[in-house]
């Protein structure tokens, strides 16, 4: 059967869309996604859905998608990808026995260009800035914006590669504010970042990006949200960092400087000589209770920013565990690794992990940090996943 074109262009002059008898708002499975939503849509429970170019949500939408979705982006002569702009909402709420699948027909790393949201929160890069993919506005002065919610969704294959310099991630928060719920997604076999986030305030829990052939979690111009329960896991040699973390390239010390908070990460490399946790480009950070091994350099600073937050405590690594050392790329070193083996830092180095599966196991005696702000949930234990506690399962690659 030939398939209908979605389309819901604004100011356009017919709309070729087909709806199941009973609900107007619920899109037929048969119909194409493309185009852009300008109205309440519904993709109904354990439907399959076929996505065939760029699908905008524009503002005063809400695009829902119920459990069980499964939505198959097509390798043919356009780049596929899903993006809530700016005063669009999507309302995503899988469940562990019944996740939302964003996938592609063809199985490959950067098959298409997976899932953005463009908000209202603050940034650092001006008051021009664009997405990457689809050219939307986005930033603002809000910071408790609210795009929507993203409840166990798996991103499969992202990352299209639009040119040597630019490729497309998983999922991409683009100054998406705290207003927004963001719990239990993966991003799965992607070939640029699982996870990035321009600036922004939005909180996350329980993310897990694997084997993600850029770097597993992202962040730049001024982020500063909240992140408990992360997990990455690299495989191909060509994984880059673990974590590469950027204030702004282009003014290391522009506000708001990124200074997300995180507690409870296992983060696992491919055993290549590259670096684990990348700190650099003027970035704050505090990260607590975290495992970093599989990469010959686990933990490197460098820029002047960067390092002097660490210094003078501004930003905290504490109840870190490394497989390896700490080591600086700055021309004036102001970051050493024994400042980050102070008695009170309650860190470790070149430490042998005993982790099941490459990634689940955590060590006793790490902060609880549901001391620091209400967000944390109570988790006194170093890395992101114990034996007796698998939230990974069933909705998980």
């Amino acid at each position: 059967m030939n398939k209908k074109l979605f389309i819901l262009a604004l100011g356009a002059a017919m709309t070729a869309v087909s709806c199941q008898e009973g609900n107007k708002n619920v899109i037929d499975p048969e119909v194409d996604l493309i185009g852009d939503i300008t109205e309440d849509k519904i993709l109904e429970e354990g439907q399959t859905y076929t996505l065939t170019g760029g699908l905008h949500v524009k503002e005063g939408a809400t695009l829902t998608i119920e459990p069980g979705v499964t939505i198959i982006a097509q390798d043919d002569d356009q780049v596929d990808y899903i993006l809530i702009e700016q005063g669009a909402m999507i309302d995503a709420r899988g469940t562990a026995g019944a996740p939302i699948v964003m996938t592609s027909s063809r199985k490959e790393a950067g098959a298409w260009g997976g899932l953005h949201i463009c908000g209202k929160a603050p940034i650092n890069a001006g008051t021009d800035a664009k997405s990457e993919i689809g050219d939307a506005s986005y930033g603002g002065d809000d910071p408790a914006d609210n795009s929507g919610i993203l409840q166990y969704v798996r991103v499969e294959y992202g990352g299209y590669a639009f040119s040597e310099e630019k490729e497309a991630n998983g999922f991409t928060f683009y100054g998406v504010g705290d207003g927004t719920t963001v719990d239990h997604l993966q991003a799965y076999n992607g070939s640029d970042d699982g996870f990035e986030w321009f600036g922004g305030t939005v909180n996350v829990k329980y993310l897990i990006s694997t084997n993600n052939t850029d770097d597993s979690f992202d962040w730049t111009e001024g982020w500063t949200g909240k992140g408990q329960f992360m997990i990455a896991q690299q495989i191909s040699d060509e994984c880059d960092a673990l974590i590469e973390a950027d204030n702004n390239d282009n003014d290391n010390m522009a506000e708001p400087i990124s200074h997300p908070v995180l507690s409870n990460l296992t983060l696992v490399g491919n055993g290549a000589d590259g670096r684990g946790v990348r700190l650099r480009a003027g970035t704050q950070a505090e990260i607590y209770n975290a495992i970093v091994t599989g990469k010959g350099r686990a933990l490197t600073t460098e820029t002047e920013g960067t390092e002097s937050a660490l210094a003078d405590g501004t930003s905290k690594l504490q109840y870190v565990y490394l497989s390896s050392g700490v080591s600086s790329d700055s021309d004036n070193v102001l970051y050493t690794q024994d400042m980050f083996l102070a008695e009170d830092n309650h860190n470790q180095v070149n430490y042998t992990f005993s982790l099941t599966d490459n990634f689940v196991g955590t060590i006793d005696g790490g902060l609880d940090a549901s001391s620091i702000d209400s967000f944390f949930e109570s988790a006194a234990f170093i890395g992101a996943i114990s034996a007796d506690n698998n939230w990974m399962a069933g909705w998980t690659l």
